[in-house]
């Protein structure tokens, strides 16, 4: 009788780690490793002001980075320009033309703001909408620490913009596009008045 006493009380301990949130927890932590594959790809982008590299984090935002890539390894990027640049923030493209001509992307995707990256400088993020899941191909560098870009809740003003990525060469070119002279330019404010191009975007095996 106590042998069985002691037999159910093990099974009673063993079912209450199997359903306990901190276990469950943990198995999902580690199928979403093993999904994610703890991937970091490299990036070249070649600019009319020279060339930035960057390294895309697959393991903490890989809906992002396989936007990214997929555009990349299509060409989508290459002609496009920095058409949004903002000394001392950021500078932003991937949508638009050196004619101000939008492109059509893919459709939106899955907004990771909240993997835990924070928008340091010379991070890439993804740009958007007010729209939460908006994002399509547009992104940005962070010229500065800009925490108030960071995930702080699930609203829509404070779910923040998904950081995928960081600049390991070429900060010096990222800083050289944030100082250009800007204006307004068919309606739109801070557009480089001489063109940035992305003239190449290529992702290095």
């Amino acid at each position: 009788m106590k042998r069985f006493f002691i037999f159910v009380l093990s099974v009673m301990a063993a079912l209450a780690m199997l359903f306990s949130p901190e276990y469950s927890r943990a198995g999902d932590v580690q199928n979403v490793k093993e999904a994610k594959g703890g991937k970091m790809t490299t990036v070249r982008i070649e600019t009319s002001k020279g060339v930035i590299v960057a390294e895309l984090d697959g393991e903490n935002a890989p809906v992002t980075v396989q936007n990214f890539l997929a555009y990349a390894k299509e060409g989508f990027y290459d002609g496009t320009i920095f058409h949004r640049v903002i000394d001392g923030f950021m500078i932003q493209g991937g949508g638009f033309t050196s004619d101000m001509g939008m492109k059509d992307g893919k459709p939106a995707i899955e907004n990771e703001a909240s993997n835990g990256l924070r928008n340091l400088a010379g991070t890439l993020a993804m740009a958007r909408t007010s729209v939460v899941n908006s994002a399509t191909s547009q992104f940005f560098i962070n010229l500065v620490d800009n925490g108030f870009l960071d995930h702080k809740d699930k609203s829509p003003s404070g779910f923040g913009y998904a950081v995928f990525g960081k600049v390991v060469e070429g900060m010096d070119v990222v800083k050289a596009i944030g100082g250009v002279e800007t204006g307004t330019v068919k309606g739109f404010g801070d557009v480089p008045l001489e063109s940035v191009v992305m003239e190449k975007v290529t992702v290095v095996e």
